[in-house]
């Protein structure tokens, strides 16, 4: 796994004429070499990887990343990690434009004398179709999100706290495995539910409201999501309606996950569907958006998506939403799988209109 990730990454250096790049986002420090940890840095060239970390990792980095010449650093980060450029002679230099704070790449260019150190690349695209292995752990942290969402059914009623169910939700999450929240928990009811990102509160749940709740589990460092969205008490017929109409639209979203089909088509299809039910103005979000080490990830299903053709072993949320001010609103949203055959959900929980009494 990590030496197929390694020569696909060195094959992309070589088609942009660098001989090393300098790693340091998180996500990728355990893509390409298998550590977990922070304050590191990984130099990957042709025929030399080197981890560069601190005492505390020492140990850790040794067995996680045993492809990689692990270096120890006392007086810097930057410092080491500029001789260590140096030492081996390498002078066309790379960098995550996306991910290198400005003050380091400031201090690293002064301390890289006679190197050019001014290519920013993306690795985010190597990461795009997912491995076996990888999928698993996504598997994994989908079920951790069902189970909970079993269970949430049971605990919510008229009185329990926004912050209480995104509790339990957690706690349900962590006691199944899961390493962390894959974000900050959003619970929104009521008047709230209009509120796409609306973070758990004190609010107390009343008789007749819709709940959304979008959560996800961490499993092995891969993350899940999942959105649903249920009435506490008696419903009316509004609930019913809209709650139909963002239904049928994510289904539609679901069958239009094939390989070759674009972000941009995608996102379309959707959004005319909701504009032709009146709720134009009212889903102001893109459709969806890959995941893995990090909850967003590319390819998106938006408006200014870049995803010109879906293709297997990608996964994808499909997550469309009406937000209604003044009202409330909802959301229903599933990762499907791109498989050569067609999507595949990896979410399991209903979908169907739930009514709690």
């Amino acid at each position: 796994m990590i030496p197929e990730r390694l020569a696909h990454l060195r094959a992309f250096l070589a088609e942009r004429d660098v001989d090393v790049v300098v790693i340091n986002k998180e996500v990728n420090l355990h893509y390409f070499s298998g550590f977990r940890g922070d304050d590191t840095l990984l130099l990957v060239a042709k025929d030399r990887a080197i981890l560069i970390t601190d005492f505390r990792y020492m140990e850790q980095a040794a067995a996680q990343a045993p492809l990689f010449e692990i270096v120890e650093q006392q007086q810097g980060l930057l410092k080491k990690t500029a001789e260590c450029i140096q030492k081996a002679g390498w002078k066309k230099i790379a960098f995550e434009g996306n991910a290198l704070l400005y003050d380091d790449y400031s201090k690293l260019s002064a301390l890289l004398t006679g190197s050019s150190f001014q290519t920013a690349l993306n690795l985010s695209p190597l990461r795009v179709i997912k491995e076996d292995e990888e999928l698993a752990c996504i598997q994994k942290a989908v079920a951790i999100s069902d189970a909970a969402f079993e269970d949430i059914v049971k605990f919510i009623r008229p009185g329990k706290s926004e912050n209480e169910v995104a509790a339990r939700l957690e706690t349900v999450m962590r006691s199944l495995g899961s390493e962390r929240p894959a974000f900050t928990t959003i619970v929104a009811s009521g008047v709230r539910g209009s509120l796409p990102h609306g973070i758990a509160t004190e609010k107390l749940i009343v008789d007749g409201e819709f709940v959304t709740m979008d959560y996800g589990a961490v499993y092995k460092g891969y993350h899940s999501d999942i959105t649903r969205t249920v009435c506490v008490g008696h419903a009316d017929a509004s609930h019913r309606a809209l709650y139909d109409t963002v239904l049928q639209a994510q289904l539609l979203g679901v069958k239009l996950v094939q390989p070759g089909v674009s972000g941009k088509s995608m996102d379309k299809a959707v959004r005319d569907q909701l504009s032709a039910a009146g709720y134009e103005k009212n889903f102001g979000h893109g459709l969806g958006h890959s995941l893995g080490l990090e909850i967003h990830e590319e390819p998106r299903l938006s408006p200014s998506s870049t995803c010109e053709s879906l293709a297997p072993g990608m996964l994808i949320t499909v997550e469309p939403g009406v937000y209604l001010p003044g009202w409330g609103g909802l959301r229903i949203e599933d990762t499907v799988l791109i498989t050569a055959a067609g999507g595949v959900p990896l979410t399991r929980s209903s979908k169907q209109f739930i009514e709690i009494l």
